[in-house]
């Protein structure tokens, strides 16, 4: 009767700390899991604010092609003004004087 006893007493003892590991493992697979969500919001996060970034920059892009033409016309046009200007034309008989 007493080596059942201590029998008992063994098994539920290795029954506990069965139990204990196995719910040791289950929180770690938790802590896991919640890590993993965590880390996959974050590159979907730095996904979206890349995508966000790249369609800035093709704006910008944009925005300073349509810039440089602009400068260009302006350019041309000032250069066509200082050009029909008398007040811009090159005085070649003045430096012919001296």
């Amino acid at each position: 009767h007493l080596s059942r006893k201590r029998s008992s007493k063994v098994e539920r003892a290795h029954s506990t700390m069965m139990n204990a590991d196995m719910d040791a493992v289950e929180a770690e697979n938790q802590v896991e899991l919640e890590e993993k969500t965590r880390l996959i919001n974050q590159v979907l996060e730095l996904q979206h604010t890349l995508e966000d970034l790249s369609a800035r920059v093709d704006a910008v892009k944009e925005e300073n092609l349509k810039l440089k033409s602009e400068n260009q016309v302006l350019g041309q046009y000032i250069e066509n003004l200082m050009s029909a200007s008398s007040v811009f034309q090159t005085t070649d008989t003045k430096s012919k004087r001296k």
